[in-house]
């Protein structure tokens, strides 16, 4: 079987500069190169890489007018690389990440040559410490981040898509501009029998951060998992998989203003159209909770 061909694909805001060249001298240093690397400016300028970094190709900058959100952005740097058409996996990078090992992208094309269903790979994301924090490891409860294997979903700031799998299911939820649009993801390829791995062998280092640092964190949130659960859930589900995050929110958060934003954005999700309806079936259902996370939480 022919190696699968790998892209890598980095959305900017341009606050950034120069995590963004640490992370491609990064990719610069991986002992298998990738195929293409696409650097996409979400609403903002981008340098000429190819006069400043020792890269292993030319970077394909696509600069946006507008900042459309990371999955916007994303599905952008999808675009250009299907114009291309030569590539069979697209590894995202947060632009503030950093490969720490060389061999991350030779364990990825590994990992899908072996695999012809697999769809997705999450990474394990780790600070500067090497502490993985709890809410990166794709799992329930209290779960140990070095143990991998198949899960329901997987993590934004590293991860590689099966463009075969994208072409199938869909590219990302641009409207959601922020927040949850890899649970969206994760679902629409999880119905049509596509795997998702976790890989904490494939490390990316990454800041530790908050997702509330983002001004738009709480409504946001709010709006988008009522969006969420309105396309992909089957009808009877909708009602418990809010009501279970409604009572984790109240639990959560102790936060007067959090709240306040975070029920704003539940009633703009409630009106505002949710996009197509495509429920997930009942055997996806199933073997969600199988492999440990019903789609109720």
């Amino acid at each position: 079987m022919r190696a699968p061909r790998i892209a890598v694909a980095v959305v900017t805001v341009g606050n950034r500069p120069a995590e963004v060249d640490a992370l491609l001298e990064s990719v610069a240093k991986q002992d298998v190169p990738p195929d293409r690397i696409v650097v996409v400016g979400n609403g903002c300028p981008l340098p000429d890489f190819a006069r400043r970094l020792s890269l292993p190709g030319e970077v394909t900058a696509v600069e946006l007018d507008e900042n459309l959100g990371c999955p916007g952005g994303r599905n952008a740097a999808l675009a250009r690389l299907r114009e291309f058409g030569d590539v069979d996996v697209v590894v995202d990078l947060d632009d503030d990440g950093l490969l720490v090992d060389p061999d991350v992208l030779r364990r990825v094309r590994d990992l899908y040559a072996a695999d012809e269903r697999l769809g997705i790979v999450g990474f394990r994301i780790a600070d500067e410490l090497g502490e993985t924090q709890q809410r990166h490891v794709p799992r329930i409860g209290n779960s140990d981040p070095l143990r991998g294997g198949y899960v329901t979903g997987f993590l934004g700031g590293g991860h590689a898509l099966r463009m075969a799998m994208l072409d199938e299911v869909g590219d990302w939820p641009a409207e959601f501009f922020f927040a949850h649009e890899e649970t969206d993801l994760a679902w629409r390829a999880a119905d049509a029998g596509w795997r998702i791995l976790y890989a904490p062998e494939l490390l990316l280092r990454h800041p530790k951060t908050s997702p509330a640092r983002h001004a738009i964190y709480y409504r946001v949130n709010a709006r988008n998992r009522v969006w969420l659960a309105r396309r992909r859930l089957p009808l009877a589900l909708v009602p418990v998989h809010l009501g279970v995050w409604v009572l984790l929110t109240l639990a959560r958060n102790r936060s007067g203003a959090g709240l306040r934003a975070w029920f704003g954005g539940f009633v703009e999700g409630v009106r505002e159209p949710a996009g197509e309806r495509r429920p997930m079936r009942w055997r996806t259902v199933w073997r969600l909770t199988r492999l440990g996370r019903p789609p109720v939480v």
